[in-house]
């Protein structure tokens, strides 16, 4: 068949009148599966080729078919299956019963509004990427990653973040729970046993750890970030886990004092500040925090990853990783590179056109006028509620009266609202009183723009009958 010309089929035609033959066999693919929702038909001369048919029978088929609402026909699109195609009830099938509600407005950490993606500017740097890439390039790799990527990212990290980069010092990986992994295998074969880590966080990451064979010691966290000087009670941490410039999930910056004293820290003790820079390009009302990097590069691993700023699935992320520790690094990582190198061109391209900050300053924007209408909602609806952690991120801390988490989240639920508590952040090992009491964890980025306004309105039935 020509190129484009559609799908090859499988028809079998019965009967002796080939219209009604090949209307039943079409009509008995779509409602059987075999030709999915979307699929691109084969022009009517090229199906009347192959069948041995007359032009006008397929013709007068398609014709049929559109009308009856299994194909839709759209000039210079040819003919398709319909997205939706009629249903005839079976009624010899047992009844279903009716499915329950599933939760239909997200605001929990991590999630997003995935229609966000840059389409257009990515696939113009995809083309300008792959039109000067070398052949090379579709071959293996260096196992550290693409060397445009690493020489765009010590830029852009510099100039954005404040670190002190080498490219040679830069590693790609598929992401910050892959970095982690690897970081983690590295710091195990120099003897590490123990790394500490905030008390709240996400239980994912610290599983990352546990899995490589590290235990995991809660330090304490309050408004000025983690509480550093506990690391010395830690019996030989040797590394310790941060979100530094916007702790996740309470959203407090490490404080100045606390972030000299935990470059103090490593410096005394040898060990390695595993820096995650969670969210941290969206910003609003505070001045930019610089990276910790930026204080002692031989003593801070740096996190970055594309996963908030673009979207997870481009699986990309990146650590500078101290001169120290590239050996272990690059062979925890393994010999060849598990991360797509076109996509490494394409985003270091993404990167070098400035076309990353500009997509990251209209997200900020947006962000920044929804943070405004979460506090409007919530001053109005919920006056006694006190809001932390806004000063930049993606979620917002709703601290709630003590002993009214859980029913705010039974609340929020029968409203379809997902919304996480404060509590399921706290590490199991966290003795004694928590550092934070009842709160709500609100992700104030990840529902689309026509679907906010419901969510405002789904948060405001929740909250005030039970505060």
């Amino acid at each position: 068949m020509v190129p484009d010309a559609g799908v090859d089929l499988h028809l079998e035609l019965r009967g002796p009148r080939l219209r009604a033959g090949l209307t039943d066999a079409l009509r008995d693919a779509v409602r059987s599966g075999r030709l999915a929702p979307g699929t691109r038909l084969p022009p009517t001369r090229t199906l009347a080729a192959d069948l041995g048919i007359a032009r006008s029978t397929v013709t007068e088929c398609y014709g049929a078919l559109i009308e009856e609402g299994w194909f839709t026909a759209r000039p210079g699109s040819g003919t398709r299956v319909a997205a939706r195609v009629p249903s005839r009830p079976d009624a010899t099938a047992a009844p279903r019963r009716p499915a329950r509600a599933q939760p239909s407005r997200g605001l929990q950490p991590g999630a997003e509004d995935y229609a966000e993606f840059p389409r257009g500017p990515w696939l113009a740097a995809a083309r300008r990427a792959f039109a000067t890439a070398p052949h090379s390039t579709y071959g293996y790799g260096d196992p550290l990653g693409r060397p445009e990527l690493r020489t765009a990212l010590a830029e852009y990290l510099a100039r954005a973040r404040g670190i002190h980069a080498d490219p040679a010092h830069i590693v790609i990986t598929s992401g910050f729970h892959h970095g982690l992994g690897v970081l983690a295998r590295a710091l195990g074969t120099r003897g590490a046993a123990t790394v500490a880590v905030e008390e709240y966080g996400l239980d994912i990451y610290r599983g990352v750890l546990s899995d490589a064979g590290l235990d995991t010691r809660p330090v304490e966290v309050d408004e000025a970030g983690a509480r550093v000087g506990q690391l010395h009670d830690v019996a030989g941490a040797a590394a310790v886990l941060l979100t530094p410039a916007h702790q996740f999930p309470t959203g407090y910056a490490l404080s100045a004092q606390r972030r000299t004293a935990v470059v103090d820290w490593a410096r005394s003790t040898g060990g390695v500040v595993l820096e995650d820079d969670y969210d941290g390009e969206f910003r609003y009302d505070r001045r930019p925090v610089g990276a910790l990097q930026g204080l002692d590069p031989d003593h801070v691993a740096y996190f970055g990853t594309a996963s908030k700023a673009v979207a997870p699935a481009l699986r990309l992320g990146w650590v500078v990783v101290p001169g120290r520790l590239l050996a272990a690094v690059a062979q925890a990582k393994g010999r060849v590179d598990t991360v797509s190198a076109l996509d490494q061109l394409v985003f270091a391209e993404f990167l070098a056109s400035g076309a990353f900050d500009r997509h990251v300053r209209g997200r900020r924007q947006k962000f920044r006028r929804r943070r405004g209408e979460l506090i409007e909602t919530l001053a109005r609806v919920a006056p006694s509620v006190q809001v932390i952690g806004m000063a930049a991120g993606l979620q917002a801390v709703f601290a709630l009266p003590a002993g009214t988490e859980s029913r705010v989240l039974r609340a929020a639920g029968r409203q379809g609202l997902v919304v996480s508590g404060l509590t399921e952040f706290r590490h199991p090992a966290a003795g004694g009183r928590p550092s934070w009491g009842d709160a709500l964890v609100v992700n104030f980025s990840n529902v689309s723009d026509s679907a906010w306004p419901g969510a405002l309105r789904a948060l405001s039935r929740a909250l005030p009958p039970l505060l």
